[in-house]
């Protein structure tokens, strides 16, 4: 049985699809020795009934504001009184909506305003939703009322779409809730420290309407940027273009071009203690670009390509350099293409992979290699690779 500082959590649980996820989640819970305290909106009922979770958890699960179960009638008191965290999860877009304005119009939410412990929360939503000025706004605000955020991920939705908003996976989370709560755990190992992340593509423009880029998602930086927020970091997370939303409390730079990315990273670099450059930027950009369209005709077309600047080995040369951490995508001989990178920019860490499996994908199977050897990762959730990262980052250093 883990060791661990949280004895009891209540388990907040509102309408969405994700709500099937709540289960496996009680259930790592209370196999690990904590007590989980259900409590339900009317809309997750719907989705997933009280006698399943109270089948798992244990205990009686609360719906109603008016229990008469409770002795002195007052749940909302008497639950939160004896948990040591909240949970939220799924939380909803109109659950956190309640939490930002202290709407108090059923158990849950009541519950929470009334807490005296800390109140963690799991979004679960349709992107649209999660993208929207009013969930930005309202995320940003209940990160500055001291609520921890956990996700979302990244992946394909219910409705069929893809993108940002699935409630992280089970094992995430409790992985990351006795991580957040534990005292005997390093809580969080990257506090203090400044990141700076580069992530995306860059496009590289021929004419006004044609350019060069890659299949880069960015999914891969934003993970990690999201991680080293999670791990007590300060992040600037320069980006190329990409569908992601970046995490609200990240200083985020907006870019385009190698060149832009370059100017923005050397403008941001001053002070970082930690320097990753996970963007996939472009090798070459045109000698020259039309400044009107090319037109089609059946002869060749030539174009002159000039290499760009190497961002990654221009911050490695910094004679004040944070400590920098590559990224090797490679078709063939990984390992032996990724160490000569390395040795190469003089970098202490690189990151591994093969290109064709990690663009776009929502999993990866990374390989870590430094001066004291090589790290093969087992195939995951690019959250979680990117916590695992952050975590052999910080025992480095």
């Amino acid at each position: 049985m883990l060791m661990q500082k949280i004895k009891h959590l209540v388990l907040g649980i509102t309408g969405g699809i994700a709500a099937y996820k709540a289960a496996e989640l009680t259930r790592l819970l209370v196999r690990n020795g904590i007590t989980v305290q259900i409590v339900m909106t009317d809309a997750a009922c719907h989705f997933i009934t009280p006698a399943t979770m109270q089948a798992l958890s244990g205990r009686t699960v609360h719906t109603k504001m008016w229990d008469a179960s409770i002795p002195n009638g007052m749940p909302h008191i008497e639950l939160s009184r004896e948990a040591d965290a909240i949970l939220v999860a799924p939380a909803s877009a109109d659950f956190l909506a309640k939490l930002v304005h202290g709407n108090a119009d059923d158990l849950l939410s009541t519950l929470c305003l009334a807490r005296n412990c800390p109140l963690l929360v799991a979004p679960a939503m349709n992107k649209q939703m999660w993208e929207s000025p009013a969930t930005k706004r309202n995320v940003a605000q209940l990160l500055k009322d001291g609520v921890m955020i956990m996700g979302p991920d990244s992946g394909e939705q219910a409705c069929g779409e893809f993108g940002l908003g699935r409630m992280l996976e089970p094992e995430i989370l409790f992985n990351d809730l006795l991580s957040n709560l534990n005292a005997e755990l390093p809580t969080r190992p990257l506090a203090g420290k400044q990141i700076l992340i580069t992530a995306g593509p860059t496009i590289e423009k021929i004419d006004p309407v044609r350019a060069i880029t890659n299949l880069s998602s960015g999914k891969m930086g934003y993970s990690i940027a999201e991680a080293a927020i999670d791990m007590g970091a300060e992040v600037t997370l320069v980006s190329g273009p990409t569908f992601l939303t970046a995490p609200p409390s990240a200083k985020f730079v907006s870019v385009e071009t190698a060149s832009e990315m370059l100017n923005a990273v050397m403008e941001n670099i001053t002070n970082k203690d930690i320097f990753i450059s996970v963007a996939a930027v472009a090798d070459y950009r045109p000698a020259s670009q039309s400044v009107e369209k090319i037109k089609k005709n059946k002869s060749s077309l030539n174009i002159e390509l000039i290499p760009n600047v190497d961002i990654l080995g221009e911050v490695a040369a910094l004679s004040n350099a944070p400590f920098c951490v590559g990224f090797a995508a490679e078709s063939e001989n990984l390992l032996a293409y990724a160490e000569e990178k390395r040795q190469s920019k003089n970098i202490p860490l690189i990151v591994a992979n093969i290109a064709n499996e990690a663009l776009g994908a929502n999993e990866s199977t990374l390989t870590l290699l430094d001066d004291n050897g090589t790290y093969p990762l087992p195939k995951s959730s690019k959250s979680k690779s990117a916590r695992t990262l952050l975590t052999h980052i910080a025992n480095m250093l």
